[in-house]
């Protein structure tokens, strides 16, 4: 492991088959991935005084996770001509740029976890969630290929990252559903990247992990002659909780009352092109993750691994309320305020 919180993912093999590729740092690694997951797509408009269907430039703004892929994609392989004359993606840095960019109204169509979703809406903030686009990313990760599944857990230790925020929640649950709270010793880490640091430098076993953090910790892991495993999926053991099929809907784009107003036009186009650049992601990942590397800032082979166990939908709200409900009430059991203080209305789906 490299210095200045970098995890230097390249081979120190010569002959490896895989080209070489930067290091993923702590920033362009965990940016984005706070508040449950952090995307954060920002969309300015520019050339306001245009005629209401007029968007000459589209400027999406994501964080170096899945549902960024997606949108890198779909920028590079110009689908989404159709809804703005000019399309660039940058990559976001700080939640609290997702928060002013609500309130200037600089942003107005932004991809943020569910629960964040609902708690800005039921604060008054006017939005609607016009779909899903992942259906979970995590994962728990370990040194010990032994454990299976969450009753492997009792009298262990696992490390988690966000503290009282979403990933915690669900795996608090999952403790409670098999009868495990207080049997499981639950650490807690500032962030994914330092959970996935502590595991490549030995202090820690097991550590509960979003995408694409899973795949950059095994491939280093065998990059340095070490093992992680991907020991359970908790987007299975979130079906298991609740009977259903493992839906866990973590993240969508959200879109803001202004710009349905001024664009409405180009919502549909905008839904459409990234459910074309969905499935052609999930389709294609090495040409996906090819396409979209240099924009996230994340070697190819790391996204390209990533993209199986990202779960990258493209799933309009209103037809996985259900499943997001579920999901709110769990969180809203412990946390009411990360949702709001109530369960949102129909009105946040769109």
């Amino acid at each position: 492991m490299a210095s200045d919180g970098v995890i230097d993912l390249r081979s120190a093999d010569k002959d490896t088959d895989v080209p070489p590729f930067r290091a993923v740092t702590r920033r362009s690694l965990c940016a984005g991935l706070g508040a449950g997951l952090g995307a954060t797509i920002a969309l300015p408009f520019l050339n306001r005084n245009a005629r209401a269907a007029s968007l000459d430039k589209l400027v999406l703004h994501g964080p170096p996770a899945g549902p960024s892929i997606t949108l890198a994609y779909a920028v590079g392989k110009g689908l989404l001509r159709d809804v703005a004359d000019k399309v660039e993606f940058n990559i976001w840095r700080t939640p609290d740029e997702m928060r002013a960019g609500l309130s200037s109204g600089s942003m107005q169509a932004v991809v943020m976890p569910t629960t964040v979703a609902a708690n800005l809406y039921n604060r008054g903030l006017g939005l609607k969630l016009a779909n899903i686009m992942t259906n979970g990313l995590l994962y728990v990760v370990s040194r010990d290929p032994g454990i299976r599944s969450i009753a492997d857990l009792e009298g262990r230790s696992i490390t988690v990252p966000f503290p009282n925020d979403t990933p915690e929640l669900i795996f608090d649950a999952a403790l409670a559903h098999h009868g495990l709270t207080g049997r499981v010793t639950v650490e807690r880490a500032g962030t994914p990247i330092e959970a996935v640091q502590m595991l490549l430098a030995g202090r820690i076993e097991t550590a509960l992990v979003p995408e694409p953090a899973v795949s950059a910790a095994i491939f280093k892991a065998k990059t340095a002659g070490a093992v992680l495993y991907r020991v359970i999926d908790m987007q299975i053991e979130w079906g298991k909780m609740n009977g259903k099929s493992p839906v866990m809907p973590q993240a969508g784009l959200a879109l803001t009352d202004v710009f349905m107003k001024d664009h409405p036009d180009r919502v549909e186009a905008l839904l459409s092109a990234l459910a074309k650049a969905t499935s052609d992601v999930n389709g294609d990942p090495a040409t996906a993750a090819g396409q979209a590397a240099s924009a996230l800032e994340l070697p190819w082979p790391v996204l390209e691994a990533s993209i199986p166990h990202s779960n990258l939908v493209a799933i309009r709200a209103r037809d996985l309320r259900d499943p997001i409900e579920t999901l709110l009430k769990v969180v809203a059991t412990a946390h009411p305020e990360m949702v709001g203080g109530r369960m949102p209305d129909a009105g946040l789906y769109f």
